[in-house]
């Protein structure tokens, strides 16, 4: 087990440079984090939540990370990241010494180190996925990460205290090893299925989905055996559920049950008050005048409070959901699809806009924004590019059985937000979940053309000039905004 961890981990020869450059990259934009917000959250509270939430804006990223290291608890939807608090609490525990001895909260410089490994490791797995299962060379597999870690919420996700740069390395993690088992002729066997399950869906549930689409690629019809299906799938998504299940009922159901118990005991009150009132003011002080003139008010108030918050910004860029019932909450019907594509799934994920920057669709950002700047035609232009390699790099690689995992993974989350639209209203923010495809698919227009160095030379610069400019446009919105 030691052996398989240290084959992962340890970078090798050929690895080091890139990936040094690549931690001071990741490292340089953690301290921006940290350095635009020490003084609020290194203060040692007793309201971590109200603190947190209230004080990071960075275009909707939720800091519970900050919140679970400061003072544990199962702080992340416990249905959506079922074990993610868990992973947490031994830096929890640590977190609590360091306060011990310094007097801060060291809970943002840790959540810092959390990222910049994940980032890294992400990069690294990347480059063995480009260089090694798919086989390009050395420049344009450096070309394609600089491209893919231009990427704005690539940037923004490898130091905003959320779990999809986790997610990130989880599934560029089990896109290497199902690439070097095609790649072999090998599968995923059962216990690198279930630990990759419980790691990956440990942080993000419907990510564990994707370990199982991996798996299927590289079993084919053994994945099918009743054996396999029920100890290496079925057992550990039941086990998983029961543990999400297991948690609301420990944690969140008490919690419920008090804001519903505080809220009535609030209500109760109110009625109290309002029906003194109207005994004071009405000429008719029978019981049952009184009780039709409180239903009177309280209907009013009810309508008058439902009409606000339908103007409320959270309101209006919620979207219409296909029904109000549990998960199907979370869908909506109502944005625009192609809107979304252009500006959100593929626009704001790859180039931050100038305009809103760094806005969050429940505070301040509408839905869908434009590029409106005097360099908008770059913005489109560098966009369609780059949407343009990716469908040449899937045509080019159309008989790959490794892409079509990786398309697997794209597809399943353009079905989710695109098709349900589970999340469209801020869906570059899950970006980390599947912009890595974009460069996995491009590699395979620099494999057709290897043995021409002239094409491949050509492409490498045009895809590295491409990652500059994405770099520069990022980097300066993040600085101005997160340094404000």
């Amino acid at each position: 087990m030691l052996h398989h961890l240290q084959n992962i981990f340890a970078i090798r020869q050929e690895e080091r440079r890139p990936a040094l450059f690549a931690l001071l990259f990741f490292l340089t934009l953690n301290i921006i984090n940290v350095c635009g917000y020490w003084y609020p959250f290194t203060e040692i509270s007793t309201e971590y939540h109200r603190l947190f939430v209230r004080t990071y804006q960075v275009s909707g990223f939720d800091p519970l990370t900050y919140e679970v290291l400061s003072d544990w608890f199962p702080a992340y939807n416990i249905y959506r990241h079922p074990l993610l608090a868990f992973f947490m609490y031994p830096l929890y525990l640590l977190n609590q010494a360091l306060m011990w001895l310094t007097g801060i909260n060291c809970a943002i410089i840790l959540t810092a180190l959390v990222l910049v490994f994940c980032s890294t490791y992400s990069f690294i797995f990347l480059f063995r996925i480009l260089r090694n299962v798919i086989g390009i060379g050395l420049h344009a597999t450096l070309a394609l990460e600089a491209l893919y870690f231009s990427f704005g919420f690539i940037m923004l996700s490898s130091f905003a205290p959320d779990h999809f740069v986790m997610s990130q390395c989880c599934l560029l993690l089990t896109l290497w090893l199902a690439g070097e088992k095609l790649k072999r002729g090998s599968a995923l066997n059962m216990w690198q299925t279930i630990a990759l399950f419980t790691l990956t869906a440990g942080i993000s549930l419907n990510n564990g989905l994707k370990v199982f689409l991996a798996a299927l690629t590289t079993r084919k019809q053994r994945f099918f055996r009743p054996a396999y299906l029920l100890l290496a799938v079925i057992i550990p998504s039941a086990v998983m559920w029961g543990v999400a299940r297991w948690e609301y009922r420990t944690w969140e159901w008490p919690r419920e049950m008090a804001r519903y118990e505080a809220k009535r005991q609030k209500d109760m009150r109110e009625t109290r008050l309002l029906r003194d009132q109207i005994t004071d003011t009405i000429a008719n002080k029978s019981p049952e005048a009184i009780s039709r003139e409180v239903k009177r008010i309280k209907q009013k108030r009810a309508v008058e409070k439902y009409r606000a918050d339908h103007k409320k910004i959270w309101n209006v860029n919620a979207g219409k959901p296909i029904s109000k019932k549990e998960f199907w909450n979370w869908t909506d019907t109502s944005t625009s699809r192609l809107d979304a594509m252009v500006h959100n799934f593929f626009g704001e994920a790859i180039q931050l806009h100038s305009d809103y920057p760094l806005g969050d669709v429940l505070r301040n950002r509408p839905v869908v924004v434009k590029y409106s700047t005097p360099l908008r035609v770059m913005n489109y232009g560098v966009e369609l590019a780059i949407v343009i390699l990716f469908l040449l790099g899937l045509w080019h690689g159309r008989r790959s059985m490794f892409l079509l995992t990786a398309m697997l993974f794209f597809l399943m989350d353009a079905a989710l937000h695109l098709g349900l639209g589970f999340g469209l209203n801020e869906v570059y923010i899950m970006s980390a979940h599947y912009l890595f495809v974009l460069p996995i698919a491009m590699a395979y227009i620099f494999k057709v053309y290897k043995d021409k160095a002239r094409n491949t030379r050509v492409l490498a610069n045009t895809v590295t000039g491409m990652a500059v400019w994405c770099i520069v446009w990022n980097i300066i919105i993040i600085c101005m905004k997160v340094l404000a």
